[in-house]
C-alpha cells in the first residue's frame, strides 16, 4: 500500500466523512482511497467553490470536513475559500499535494500561502509517520477549531507505507470549565441587572448551548439576540429579538440600546454585531464569555470576561443564582416590529423592477419553512438575512468573515449536503452569481432541489451606492442586462425572471410540484437606493 492510500484511509477512519475538491494527478490516489474507505467525495467545478462547500458543510453539520486539491494551482485557486474558513474558525483539513522541486511548474511555497490567509500547516514527511501526521492534522482541526493545510509531497505519497494500527475517530476537546470566581462575577452582574440582553454567537451553536442559555435567560428575564452567524438559534422563543447589528429592526435596536447588561455568549461583540458600539448604552455593563481567553475584549472593553464553554458557563451560572425567576427586561411587549418584514415601508416596485423587500417577504411566505439559507455578500445581503426566517441555527449559513462575493452558491451546496432534509435556498447578487456560476452544474449534478434567488441590480450595488452620490463615474461597477435565467436553463435548471409580485406565481408552482430540477429566480430588483445596512458596512473599511 502506498502512502497516499494509507493516508486516505486514515483520514476517513479519523472522522472525515465528506471530502470536496477538484481531482488532478497529485490528489487522485489520495481522494480515491478516501472514497474506498467510506468518505463521500463531492466534485466541484472550481477549487474555490470546493473550499467553500467544505467550509459550509463543516459549519452546518458540526463536523470536520476535508478539501482535496492538486499541487500548486489547485491550492491557489482555493485560497479565498480557505481564508474564509480560517477566519471563521472552521474545522477543515485542506489536503494539498505538494511539488517540492523548485524546478517544477507546480512549485509554490504552500506553507507561506496557508499562513498568509490564517490557516495553520502540517506536512506528511515520511512513510513511517504518514498516518500519524495525517491524524494529527485532523486532531488539530477539530480540537483547536482551525483550518489546517496538510501538505502531501508527491514523492512521499508514492512511497510504500508501513503497517499501521487502528485509527480512532477524533473527538472534540473537553469543554473549557470557567473558574468559580468568573461564575461569581457573572452571577453578580446578572443579579444586578434589570434589563439584560443575551447576544449569542458562533460559540453558542454547539449542542446543548441553546437550552442552557434559554434556561438562564428565563430565570433573569433576559431578551435573546444573536449575531448573524447564529441566526435562528432562538427562532421560536417569544422573547427573541432576532439578529443584533446591521440587520436588526429599529425595535430590536431600541431594546438592545436600552439594556443595562449585555452578555455576549461565544460572540465577539464586534463592530457588525454592536454597530460599532452604538448598540451599547452608556451605562450598560458588558460581559463576554468565550472558551478562548485570547478572544475576550478584542473588539471592545468588557467589564467581565469569562473564559469558559458557553453551555457549561450558563448552567453553572444558573446553579449559582438560585431558582427565583425575575421579570427583568420582559416587562413590556416586543411587538411585531421585531421582524423587519412587519415594519411598514413604501414599496418602490415599478413595472420592470421589484422592491427587494417585497420580493423577500413574498419568498418568505412561499418557500417551505424547513429551509437552509446560504447568503452571498453584497449590497443585497441584508434582505435575505433579515427577511427570510429559518427554523434554527442549522438553517442559516453565513460565510462573510472575509466579505468576498461569489461564495454564496457554494455555501448553500455545502449546507444542503449537511441538511438534506431541508429545502436549500441560495441568496445571491448578480455579481456573485455570475462569479460562481460554474457551480450551477454541481447543483444540477448532485440533484439538489435548490432555489437560487438572484437579486439582480445589474451592478456591484455596494460600490454603486457608496460612490454614486458623490458623483463618481460608475462605468466600472455597472453592467449591461444579463439574462441569468437563460444561463441557468443551460445548466439544467428551471428558471423564471421576476419583475413583479405576480411573476412569483412560477415559484409557487415549482414549490407545489415535483421539484424535479433546481429553480433559479432572476429577480430584477429596484436599485435606486443602497440597503439600510450599507453605511454600517463601509464604516468597517
Amino acid at each position: 500500500m502506498k502512502v497516499a492510500e494509507a493516508v486516505g484511509r486514515a483520514l476517513t477512519a479519523a472522522g472525515v466523512d465528506h471530502v470536496f475538491g477538484v481531482v488532478g494527478s497529485g490528489n487522485f490516489h489520495l481522494t480515491n482511497a478516501m472514497v474506498a474507505a467510506g468518505s463521500r467525495y463531492v466534485a466541484a467545478r472550481h477549487e474555490g467553490g470546493a473550499a467553500t462547500m467544505a467550509d459550509a458543510y463543516a459549519r452546518t453539520s458540526g463536523t470536520v470536513a476535508a478539501l482535496s486539491v492538486h499541487q500548486g494551482p489547485g491550492l491557489t485557486n482555493a485560497l479565498t475559500g480557505i481564508a474564509e474558513a480560517a477566519k471563521s474558525g472552521t474545522p477543515l483539513v485542506v489536503l494539498a499535494a505538494e511539488a517540492t522541486q523548485r524546478t517544477s511548474n507546480f512549485y509554490v511555497d504552500q506553507e507561506a500561502l496557508a499562513r498568509a490567509v490564517g490557516a495553520v500547516t502540517e506536512r506528511v514527511t515520511s512513510a513511517e509517520e504518514a498516518v500519524e501526521q495525517a491524524c494529527g492534522a485532523v486532531r488539530r482541526a477539530v480540537r483547536e477549531r482551525r483550518t489546517v493545510l496538510l501538505n502531501l509531497p508527491l514523492d512521499v505519497q508514492a512511497m510504500e507505507a508501513l503497517p499501521a494500527g487502528p485509527v480512532p475517530v477524533v473527538t472534540p476537546r473537553a469543554p473549557v470549565e470557567p473558574s468559580w470566581s468568573d461564575i461569581a462575577a457573572l452571577a453578580t452582574a446578572l443579579s444586578a441587572a434589570r434589563r439584560p440582553v443575551f447576544v449569542a454567537g458562533r460559540g453558542a451553536r454547539s449542542p446543548g448551548a441553546r437550552d442552557a442559555l434559554i434556561a438562564l435567560a428565563d430565570q433573569h428575564g433576559a431578551l435573546l439576540a444573536t449575531s448573524a452567524v447564529a441566526h435562528g438559534l432562538f427562532h421560536d422563543h417569544p422573547w427573541s429579538l432576532g439578529i443584533s447589528g446591521g440587520f436588526a429592526s429599529p425595535r430590536t435596536v431600541e431594546l438592545i440600546q436600552g439594556a443595562d447588561l449585555i452578555v455576549g455568549w461565544g460572540c465577539a461583540l464586534n463592530m457588525w454585531t454592536m454597530r460599532h458600539g452604538r448598540l451599547i448604552g452608556p451605562d450598560a455593563t458588558v460581559v463576554q464569555i468565550d472558551d478562548d481567553a485570547a478572544a475576550l475584549g478584542v473588539h471592545r472593553d468588557v467589564h467581565v470576561g469569562v473564559t469558559g464553554d458557553v453551555e457549561l458557563t450558563a448552567r453553572l451560572a444558573l446553579d449559582h443564582t438560585g431558582t427565583e425567576r425575575r421579570e427583568g427586561y420582559r416587562n413590556r411587549t416586543l411587538g411585531p416590529g421585531i421582524r423587519l418584514r412587519n415594519v411598514p415601508y413604501e414599496d418602490e416596485s415599478t413595472r420592470d423592477r421589484i422592491d427587494p423587500r417585497t420580493l423577500s417577504i413574498a419568498l418568505d411566505d412561499i418557500l417551505p419553512a424547513e429551509r437552509v439559507v446560504g447568503v452571498d455578500s453584497g449590497n443585497f445581503m441584508g434582505y435575505p438575512s433579515a427577511y427570510l426566517s429559518v427554523p434554527d441555527h442549522h438553517g442559516f449559513c453565513f460565510t462573510q468573515a472575509f466579505q468576498s462575493i461569489g461564495l454564496g452558491l457554494a455555501t448553500t451546496i455545502g449546507a444542503a449536503l449537511a441538511r438534506p432534509d431541508r429545502l436549500p435556498v441560495a441568496a445571491l447578487g448578480d455579481g456573485g452569481a455570475l462569479m460562481g456560476a460554474a457551480e450551477l452544474d454541481t447543483v444540477r449534478r448532485l440533484g439538489l432541489p435548490m432555489v437560487v434567488v438572484v437579486y439582480n441590480d445589474e451592478g456591484y450595488g455596494a460600490e454603486v451606492h457608496h460612490f454614486g452620490p458623490d458623483g463618481f463615474p460608475l462605468d466600472t461597477v455597472t453592467f449591461p442586462a444579463t439574462d441569468i435565467a437563460a444561463i441557468a436553463r443551460g445548466y439544467g435548471f428551471e428558471a423564471v425572471t421576476v419583475r413583479t409580485r405576480a411573476d412569483l406565481k412560477a415559484v409557487e408552482d415549482w414549490v407545489a410540484g415535483p421539484r424535479a430540477e433546481p429553480l433559479l429566480v432572476d429577480a430584477k430588483v429596484a436599485g435606486e437606493r443602497g440597503s439600510w445596512w450599507l453605511e454600517e458596512a463601509f464604516r468597517g473599511h
